[in-house]
């Protein structure tokens, strides 16, 4: 089970200045969703600002913690 401060927390850190929320979707806790608000997604392609988020959160994917993670991503 993801701890969701702890995955906010991670996104924030790799996207500086970013706006981020993340919440369970279906009250497992490997399932969730993320909307994040960022001024690296400037120019950047949906795939781009998608493989940012991924990667700051990446640990949590390979040890089971997040089984399935919807993104948001939109410029700040």
């Amino acid at each position: 089970m993801a701890d969701l401060a702890e995955i906010e927390r991670m996104i924030a850190e790799a996207l500086p200045g970013a706006e981020v929320e993340v919440i369970d979707e279906t009250g497992t806790g490997d399932h969730l969703r993320a909307t994040v608000h960022a001024p690296q997604f400037a120019g950047q392609r949906r795939i781009d600002e998608h493989r940012m988020v991924r990667a700051a959160v990446q640990p949590r994917m390979e040890d089971g913690s997040i089984h399935a993670l919807s993104i948001t991503a939109k410029p700040l």
